[in-house]
C-alpha cells in the first residue's frame, strides 16, 4: 500500500501523544493533520477530508462519541480510537457509534500502525475491499464464495452450518473492521435474548475449529474479548 497518498487527522490533547503518533506516521510515508480539541478537529475534518481519522476519546471540549457520531452522520471515513479508557462497555459504545477500531494507551508502535493500515483498506476498496470482481472474498488461502455460499480453505471445502456461513459472511463483509457482538447478532439472528452472546461465542468457536484454528489463534478472525470480532485483510 502506497501510503504517501492518505492524509491521518488526529484529534488529541495531549501533546506528547499527538506528537508521537505524528512522527510514527511521518516516518511512514503519510501525510499527517492534527487538531488539539474536538471543535479544531471537526474544522480540520470538513476543510482537509482526511482518509483516516484518530481519535482521543477523552476531548477537553467534548466526548469523542459525539465525534463520531457527527461524522457518521455525512461519511464513512474509518475512525480509529485511541484512548485510555479500557472497560469494554466503552470499546463497544465507540464502535457501536461508528468507530472502526479501538486501540487502548498505551500502545506499540507496530500495532497502532497494522491497525492503520486495515482501517485504510476499508477506505481504499469499502466494506468489501477483499472482494474480487468474481465475488469471492479472498484472505491467504480462506475463499468465501458469496454467490454459492461457499467456504474454501486451499482446495478442502469447510462445511458450516447456515448460520456459521451467515457470521463468516458477515464479518467477510466488513473486513478489517471490529463487529461488535450486538451488531452481529442483530444482523444475524435479528433479535437478541439473554442467550444470544453465548450463543455466537459458540458458533465462532466452530467456525474457527473447521477452519483448523486453536483456541487463542487469531488467523483469519481476530478476537476483540469482551467486545466482539474482526475478519482479517491478511496475516
Amino acid at each position: 500500500m502506497n501510503s504517501n497518498r492518505y492524509k491521518i487527522l488526529i484529534i488529541e490533547d495531549e501533546t506528547n501523544i499527538r506528537n508521537f503518533v505524528k512522527t510514527i506516521l511521518h516516518a511512514n510515508g503519510y501525510q499527517v493533520l492534527e487538531a488539539g480539541s474536538s471543535r479544531e478537529g471537526m474544522m480540520m475534518y470538513l476543510s482537509h477530508t482526511p482518509d483516516c481519522l484518530i481519535l482521543d476519546l477523552g476531548l477537553p471540549d467534548g466526548d469523542g462519541i459525539d465525534f463520531i457520531t457527527q461524522v457518521r452522520k455525512q461519511a464513512g471515513v474509518p475512525i480509529l480510537v485511541l484512548s485510555a479508557r479500557t472497560n469494554e462497555s466503552d470499546k463497544v459504545e465507540a464502535l457501536d457509534a461508528g468507530a472502526n477500531d479501538y486501540v487502548t494507551k498505551p500502545f506499540g508502535t507496530a500495532e497502532l500502525l497494522a491497525r492503520v493500515r486495515a482501517a485504510l483498506r476499508i477506505y481504499q476498496h469499502g466494506s468489501m475491499q477483499n472482494l474480487e470482481t468474481d465475488g469471492k472474498f479472498r484472505v491467504n488461502d480462506l475463499v468465501i464464495d458469496f454467490e454459492s455460499r461457499q467456504v474454501m480453505l486451499g482446495e478442502n471445502e469447510i462445511h458450516l452450518t447456515q448460520t456459521e456461513y451467515n457470521i463468516a459472511a458477515l464479518l467477510a463483509r466488513h473486513a478489517g473492521k471490529v463487529m461488535t457482538y450486538s451488531e452481529i447478532i442483530r444482523e444475524v439472528w435479528r433479535w437478541s435474548d439473554a442467550g444470544s452472546v453465548k450463543k455466537l461465542q459458540v458458533n465462532m468457536a466452530n467456525i474457527r475449529k473447521k477452519m483448523g484454528v486453536k483456541p487463542g489463534d487469531n488467523r483469519y478472525i481476530s478476537n476483540e474479548l469482551g467486545v466482539g470480532y474482526r475478519m482479517n485483510t491478511d496475516g
